[in-house]
């Protein structure tokens, strides 16, 4: 282990690893600042669960546009760097919403105000998110690509030890402290995360490497075709080459001062317009292909048709079954470990079954599932023995394990569907397809508990909203015909 460590510290240096651990471990630990805003909400807001699953369905819309933030960065560098500072912008946008909230305690008491500031707060985690992912694939490249496959590593162990240290500290903290001192401990870690952007060092680029360059040469060079211009970039770096005519020469000199000159003449607005505009095209040019929009099609249909009634949920142990916020985050653990065996089930036994029958099996899996619920919130446990605590935490655990399933033939088929070139944005973009139809499915959830007059204190219809869902799990797996239908986890 330590030397596997000093390996990455030679191949890195220790800031940059530093930072993608810290990162990382932030977006696990989020759930410990999470828990008090889902307590705040319910508590001190007193909304209807319908409201508070609103509220959450708004706040993590960020997620659903993370090729935007791609995007922005890849295209648009700030003072000739591309990554940290948008990762500063993201940071700040991170912790600015938690010392706001923690300080002044009276904005969190507006359903409006407070959405604002967690949409907010979402908007710089998704960047985050992004920027830190795009570092690692950079720092991964040539010499030092056999390691891309260690800090993907790291960055999930260092996910996981967040996720699962905020969910066993996020219930202690809400029994032993006011929820505005709760969202400036957080604070904390987006802060030192800011200053631990200074530690690390980011190459400047230069006007060759903006996407959508030649389109804009092209507009200003008076007509020079594309093979003079691959000319002069082939002359600039193989002097001993034939010297070319008097006028191609000429033309070289008019592309290559206006080359140089783009960013000083004005313009460079121009010319991020372009590059925008080229990659925003490529982009959708390669998305709408038939054989990447079906399968993504079907991933967004297997999120929107499942009312997500988790917000549903918290309220009914909270306040019929009366959980603590302690046990909540025990179960919360119990289902990090039910994913890690999700995955570890899905590696050893399930790569190379087709997915379409792995994600059939998923979906009969996850409505099996349900049963626990089900049983829970009719009180049949009760008469076979079988306390509360145990149902919810194997129900979590269970739920988790089964989610896995299904995601993992996701990112596997995402990173076949994806072409040479545009492989992070384009996965960015099947992640945010996959959070938006998680959003929407949490919109759904909230219409649903809406329509059956689900609130706090009456939960006489919660078992018909829990069948409901059940029946959006079966819906799916009738268009299972849009996966690609060799397709296995090892092989196209």
């Amino acid at each position: 282990m330590i030397g596997w460590l000093k390996q990455l510290q030679a191949a890195f240096g220790t800031s940059f690893l530093w930072l993608i651990c810290l990162v990382y471990f932030t977006q696990g630990f989020r759930s410990f600042v999470w828990t008090a805003v889902s307590y705040q909400l319910k508590d001190r807001l007193k909304l209807s669960p319908s409201a508070s699953q609103f509220v959450f369905s708004v706040a993590y819309f960020p997620w659903s546009i993370k090729p935007l933030y791609g995007i922005l960065s890849d295209c648009i560098p700030i003072r000739g760097r591309k990554r940290l500072p948008y990762l500063i912008i993201a940071t700040v946008l991170s912790v600015l919403p938690w010392l706001i909230l923690g300080l002044k305690a009276s904005l969190g008491r507006s359903m409006g105000l407070l959405m604002i500031f967690l949409t907010t707060q979402n908007i710089g985690s998704a960047m985050a998110d992004v920027v830190i992912d795009a570092m690692i694939a950079e720092a991964g490249r040539f010499e030092r690509a056999a390691f891309t496959g260690d800090l993907q590593s790291m960055s999930w162990f260092s996910m996981a030890l967040g996720g699962i240290c905020g969910n066993l500290l996020g219930g202690y903290a809400l029994k032993n402290l006011q929820i505005p001192t709760i969202f400036l401990l957080f604070s904390a870690f987006p802060t030192i995360q800011l200053l631990s952007c200074g530690l690390v060092k980011e190459d400047s680029v230069g006007t060759k490497n903006f996407p959508g360059l030649a389109n804009l040469e092209r507009s200003h060079n008076g007509g020079i075709s594309d093979a003079d211009i691959s000319t002069v970039k082939k002359h600039s770096f193989t002097t001993s080459r034939r010297k070319k005519s008097h006028k191609s020469r000429k033309k070289r000199t008019i592309v290559t001062s206006r080359s140089e000159n783009l960013a000083k003449d004005g313009s460079s607005v121009a010319w991020w317009f372009q590059s925008l505009k080229s990659a925003l095209y490529s982009l959708c040019k390669t998305f709408v292909q038939p054989d990447i929009l079906r399968p993504m099609a079907w991933f967004f249909l297997a999120h929107i048709t499942i009312p997500n009634l988790s917000t549903v949920m918290f309220y009914y142990q909270t306040e019929c079954l009366h959980l603590e916020a302690s046990f909540l985050g025990t179960a919360r653990v119990v289902g990090w470990l039910g994913l890690m065996v999700g995955t570890f089930t899905y590696n050893h036994y399930l790569k190379c079954m087709k997915l379409r029958r792995t994600l059939m099996l998923a979906h009969v899996l996850l409505a099996t599932s349900k049963l626990f619920d089900v049983v829970l919130v009719s009180r049949s446990n009760l008469a076979f023995g079988i306390s509360d605590n145990l149902m919810v935490l194997g129900g979590s655990a269970l739920s988790d394990a089964i989610n896995q399933l299904k995601l993992m033939p996701f990112l596997i088929l995402s990173g076949k569907l994806c072409p040479p070139g545009i492989e992070g944005t384009l996965f960015a973009l099947f992640m945010s397809i996959n959070n938006l139809g998680t959003t929407l499915g949490s919109f759904l959830g909230a219409t649903v508990a809406s329509a059956l007059n689900i609130s706090s204190g009456s939960f006489d219809n919660l078992l018909l909203g829990i069948i409901i869902q059940v029946i959006g799990i079966f819906i799916p797996i009738g268009f299972l015909f849009l996966i690609p239908k060799e397709t296995t986890g090892i092989s196209t």
